[in-house]
């Protein structure tokens, strides 16, 4: 018995009667060479009668084996035996024999010690799928249980080989014996929806109950390609880790290619930065484009042709052989890079994705000519699925990048984004590769600072008039209300009551402290609220006290009028001044990217950092700074003239007074962690702050009168070159007709621990000229600002 038929549904008798019947039929009525041919067959068959009844060992089949390769001459014609995959075989079985002398070649390749077993393929499978055979046979069913089917077979050199098998059943057939159990189609539907249940299948057909007598045959398919083609895609549309991943591809680059050391590497292209980057993918995946750790422009990384071709062109850059290519462009390091790693030919395929470059995938080969112009279009039909998945996993990266930045810092410039991006990149790098990571303080250092404020006037004076006005109203008639309730309720104690509202109303007369509002309103809520809410005597008195509450409401009550009035007042001022800033800011990126951050308080104020070390791959010069000055001055000019305009239809019509800090000396910034802020590093740079926390309540020294006035803005600087460039910036805004002629020089009075200061103060020009140019840029400003620079200030 063939051992390969134990514990299944079926027993094997390995006949060939349908090809003896067909040479009979020929020899009795044919009498060319065919039935010649056919007679002497069938006279070395009759000696061997188990090829028509049946062979059931592998001995009889190892006897017969010459016979059966000539009766089955037709089938395998010996002109296609190095081309065609084929054999006998019997569906879904391991018994396989009379192999075309490609198949053995492949078997042979493969080694003594490869097993030939069907993909995917286990022993529950092959029962149930004999059993689906059976019920197909002899009882008609009709049941789809086909499906795809592959050997995975090796190369001498180790690459895997995918076959596609296909079954030809027409020389076979099936009987049932006597213990095949006779089967209801109740029995059959539950089968149907028991495929899992092996104990039924087996209940139903008994291991043996069944003959299948005849051959089938089998051929394969090489579906190398396309079979890849199938596992890359489940390989990227998967979870795995890059690791896994980087397998997967590099298995299926070796079986597309038929290198079985083929390496692979991809060189990521960092477009905010335009550099080519070791890849964020994981640490397996290596770079042979980038030596070391570097980042590289494409002009750096390439030479002429293959900058032409990869970045240009975007198109598939081969080299067969690197000594030649060496030797066709010296001094190319291209090619001597890559011969430095023991690489002879290569392939260079650029992902891009709606014109987008998201990096360089790289093949290569320590043997020359492997690689080649012919094979990288072999590419192209994985190209498409590896594109789509980079740009997943781009769009994953960017979403984890902005996670931690979230997390661990806060909402950032664009400006300074690119160097936390790069530290959030390393983090999770490290995290894919299982590695702990402290992240980076984060520092810019020699970088210019600038700041700014438009502060509201009065704005303190106006809160406290605003909250005494509403608590003075409500006191008064909370007591008009008490006392009404004194005559009608002896028994509740409220001229005590009384005696502290009067207190209250007299002490807002006079002045208002910090916590005097609340305080007031804490003694309203807890002592009087109740004592209003459980009147339910005189009928007038009620309908009084349910008005009280109605003009009690924060939000549409007569009692808190004037607080909300200050409050839209102060909101108003803050979003046209903030609009202005932020609009005009985005302007004046456009020439050299600057730190900027703002802060709504009583007013706007503004901190700006710039310097190289903010833009390294741009290169900055001094001109920059200039420029930010003066459109940090002319920006502040437009926001005070813009306010004028607002006042009027304000609620309080308050002023705004302006301040800009000019300070020359370079200084380094840090990101708090703590804080989720930049502030000054440094023992020395902590002046600046000191300088801007003190400066705006600041007099003119041996005065009273404040360094800030409405309708001027004043400039602190300490360095008489300050002084002239300021004074530059004024006169060419005088020109414009933004700044008045009345240009103001002072001392600021000694603060503590700041001595030495000193200002300009110019007034504006309020007009409807300067409103006109609220739609305008500012470059007809800075084209004079060029003209009056000289080059050594440049």
């Amino acid at each position: 018995m063939f051992p390969q038929f134990v514990d299944k549904p079926f027993r094997l008798q390995l006949s060939f009667y349908k090809i003896i019947e067909g040479l009979e039929e020929t020899a009795a009525t044919d009498n060319g060479w065919k039935g010649i041919r056919a007679q002497q067959l069938l006279q070395r068959v009759a000696q061997h009668p188990e090829l028509r009844e049946g062979i059931t060992s592998e001995e009889q089949l190892t006897e017969n084996a010459d016979l059966i390769h000539d009766l089955l001459e037709e089938l395998f014609p010996e002109p296609l035996t190095l081309n065609e995959i084929k054999a006998v075989s019997i569906p879904y079985q391991a018994l396989i024999f009379n192999h075309t002398k490609r198949f053995k070649n492949i078997l042979a390749d493969a080694g003594t010690a490869f097993e030939v077993n069907i993909r995917d393929f286990d022993d529950m499978q092959l029962y149930v799928l004999s059993c689906c055979v059976i019920l197909s046979r002899v009882y008609g069913t009709v049941l789809d249980f086909k499906k795809p089917m592959f050997y995975d077979i090796p190369t001498v050199d180790g690459v895997i080989k995918h076959y596609r098998i296909l079954y030809n059943a027409d020389f076979i057939e099936l009987f049932p014996t006597e213990r095949a159990p006779k089967l209801t189609p109740v029995e059959i539907n539950e089968l149907m929806d028991n495929y899992s249940n092996i104990d039924l299948w087996k209940e139903k057909f008994p291991p043996g109950s069944y003959i299948i007598k005849g051959f089938g045959l089998m051929t394969l398919i090489d579906v190398t390609i396309e079979n890849a083609l199938s596992v890359l895609k489940s390989s990227l549309l998967s979870n795995y880790s890059a690791p896994d991943v980087k397998k997967d591809l590099i298995s299926i680059f070796r079986s597309m290619f038929g290198i079985p050391d083929l390496q692979m590497g991809f060189t990521l292209f960092d477009n905010n930065e335009h550099k080519f980057i070791h890849s964020r993918f994981g640490p397996d995946l290596p770079s042979f484009l980038l030596p070391y750790q570097e980042a590289h422009t494409g002009e750096e990384l390439f030479c002429g042709q293959s900058y032409q071709c990869v970045i240009r062109e975007s198109a598939y850059f081969a080299v067969s052989d690197v000594n030649k290519y060496i030797r066709q462009n010296p001094g190319n390091d291209l090619g001597q890079h890559f011969k430095s790693q023991g690489v002879q030919s290569f392939i260079l395929a650029p992902v891009i994705k709606e014109g987008v470059l998201f990096g360089i995938l790289e093949l290569v080969s320590s043997r020359s000519r492997e690689l080649n112009s012919v094979t990288a279009n072999k590419l192209e039909i994985v190209m498409p699925f590896l594109v789509d998945t980079i740009d997943r996993k781009m769009h994953e990266m960017q979403n984890r990048v902005q996670a931690v930045i979230q997390e661990h810092y806060t909402t950032l410039h664009p400006s300074v984004y690119w160097k936390f991006r790069r530290e959030a990149q390393n983090f999770i790098e490290s995290a894919n590769g299982g590695l702990a990571y402290a992240l980076k303080e984060i520092k810019f250092k020699d970088v210019y600072p600038l700041y700014g404020q438009v502060d509201i006037s009065e704005s303190s004076v106006t809160r406290n008039l605003s909250v005494s006005t509403d608590l003075g109203n409500q006191l008064k008639q909370l007591i008009l209300i008490l006392e009404e309730l004194d005559k009608v309720d002896m028994q509740t104690a409220i001229e005590k009551i009384l005696f502290d509202l009067k207190t209250f109303a007299a002490e807002l007369t006079k002045s208002i402290r910090a916590d005097t509002e609340q305080f007031i309103q804490h003694y309203i809520e807890t002592r009087i609220h109740p004592l209003l809410a459980a009147v339910t005597t005189k009928q007038s008195l009620k309908a009084k006290i349910d008005d009280y509450f109605e003009q009690s409401d924060a939000l549409t009550g007569e009692f808190h009028a004037n607080r909300r009035n200050y409050d839209k007042t102060l909101s108003l001022i803050n979003q046209k001044l903030a609009t202005i800033l932020d609009n005009r800011q985005a302007e004046i990126q456009e020439f050299y990217p600057h730190y900027f951050e703002r802060f709504k308080t009583d007013g706007v104020e503004h901190n700006m950092y710039i310097g190289a070390t903010i833009a390294p791959d741009k290169e900055f010069k001094p001109e920059h700074l200039h420029r930010l000055r003066l459109w940090q001055l002319r920006v502040i000019a437009e926001m005070e003239a813009e306010q004028f305009d607002l006042k009027s239809i304000l609620p309080y019509q308050l002023g705004v007074t302006s301040l800009i800090l000019v300070f020359s000396t370079p200084i380094a910034i840090r990101f708090r962690m703590d804080e989720k802020h930049f502030d000054v590093d440094g023992a020395y740079n902590i002046r600046y702050e000191v300088i801007k926390k003190r400066i705006d309540k600041a007099h003119i020294n041996g005065t009273n009168e404040r360094i800030t006035k409405q309708g001027k803005i004043t400039i602190i600087y300490a360095k008489a070159e300050e002084e002239a460039e300021y004074l530059n910036y004024i006169a060419i805004l005088q020109n414009a007709g933004v700044l008045a002629n009345d240009v103001e020089h002072f001392e600021v009075e000694e603060l503590q621990g700041v001595a030495g200061l000193k200002a300009l103060r110019v007034g504006l020009i309020h007009n409807q000229n300067l409103l006109a140019q609220r739609s305008s840029n500012y470059n007809h400003l800075y084209k004079q600002l060029d003209q009056n620079l000289k080059p050594a200030d440049i």
